[in-house]
C-alpha cells in the first residue's frame, strides 16, 4: 500500500469532504518521496504533529505519522524558524504526515467523541453539538445513573485523572454531552439540552460561574487525553484490516 492508497483508505471512512468548515488541512499534509510507489510498512500515530513526534516516528522507522492536530491550518505559513525545523524533520527522514482534525472528532465509531461515548457503554447515543455548522459530538443516556468519579474512571485511560471537575449538578448522572478537546464554550449546548453532564477536554476560567449558575456538572478530561482516543481507534483498525505495523507515540502535554 502506498501513501496515496493509505490516505484514500482512511478518507473512505473519515470523509474530510463532509467537513468543509474545518480549518485543518485534512489528509496528506506532507508527502513522501514517492507517494504512488513507495510501499508503506509502518505507521506512527500521535495526537500532535511537532518536532518531537516527527523525530520519534523516524526513530521508530515509520513511513507515515498520522495525527489529529497537523501542522497546517487554513492559509500557508512561511517555512522559517520553528515551522521550518518541524517540516525539515519530515523531509529529511522521508516521513509523510497525515492529519484528520474534525473528521476524527466526529467519526462514528472511530472518532474521539464516539470513542469516549463507547467507553460508557450507554443505553442510548446520538449526535450532539455543532461547531461551524458541523455535527461533532455525542450525547448519551446511561443505563444506570453514575457518579462523576465513576464516569471519569471509565472515559480516561488507567491511571489518568481529569484536569478539572465542576460538580455543580446532580450527584448522579444519567445524561451527558461529549465534545473532546478545547470545546469549553460548547457547554451552553449541554445546558440548552438540559443534560446532567458535559464532558470535554479543557475548560475556561470565565465559564466557572456559568456552569455553577446553570447547575451542570463538567468533567474536563484533558485536551490531550480526550484526543488520544481517535488515533488509537484508527491504529487498531489499521492493524486489523491492513496488517501494517503501528506504534503510538504518547507525548502528553498535561493540558
Amino acid at each position: 500500500m502506498t501513501l496515496n492508497q493509505f490516505n484514500q483508505w482512511a478518507n473512505d471512512f473519515l470523509k474530510m469532504e463532509n467537513f468543509p468548515s474545518d480549518p485543518s488541512r485534512n489528509g496528506i499534509q506532507i508527502q513522501n518521496s514517492s507517494p504512488d510507489e513507495k510501499q508503506i510498512k509502518k505507521i506512527a500515530f500521535a495526537v500532535d504533529a511537532c518536532l518531537e513526534t516527527a523525530e520519534g516516528a523516524a526513530k521508530e522507522g515509520a513511513d507515515i505519522l498520522f495525527v489529529h492536530h497537523g501542522l497546517f491550518w487554513g492559509g500557508c505559513d512561511v517555512l522559517t524558524g520553528n515551522h521550518y525545523k518541524r517540516l525539515a524533520s519530515f523531509i529529511k527522514n522521508d516521513l509523510a504526515l497525515i492529519a484528520y482534525h474534525i473528521p476524527l472528532d466526529a467519526n462514528n465509531p472511530y472518532g474521539n467523541n464516539w470513542g469516549l461515548a463507547a467507553r460508557l457503554n450507554p443505553e442510548k447515543a446520538e449526535a450532539f453539538g455543532t461547531w461551524r455548522g458541523m455535527d461533532i459530538g455525542v450525547k448519551v443516556e446511561l443505563k444506570n445513573p453514575s457518579t462523576l468519579s465513576e464516569i471519569a474512571e471509565k472515559i480516561l485511560r488507567p491511571g489518568k485523572s481529569p484536569s478539572m471537575v465542576f460538580p455543580f449538578g446532580k450527584d448522579t448522572v444519567k445524561t451527558a454531552g461529549i465534545i473532546s478537546g478545547g470545546a469549553a464554550d460548547d457547554v451552553d449546548q449541554a445546558v440548552s439540552e438540559k443534560l446532567d453532564l458535559f464532558i470535554t477536554g479543557e475548560m475556561n476560567h470565565e465559564l466557572y460561574h456559568y456552569c455553577k449558575e446553570n447547575c451542570i456538572n463538567v468533567i474536563a478530561g484533558g485536551h490531550y487525553e480526550t484526543e488520544t482516543v481517535g488515533v488509537n481507534l484508527v491504529k487498531a483498525k489499521v492493524e486489523k484490516e491492513l496488517g501494517l505495523e503501528t506504534v503510538f507515540l504518547d507525548i502528553p502535554t498535561g493540558l
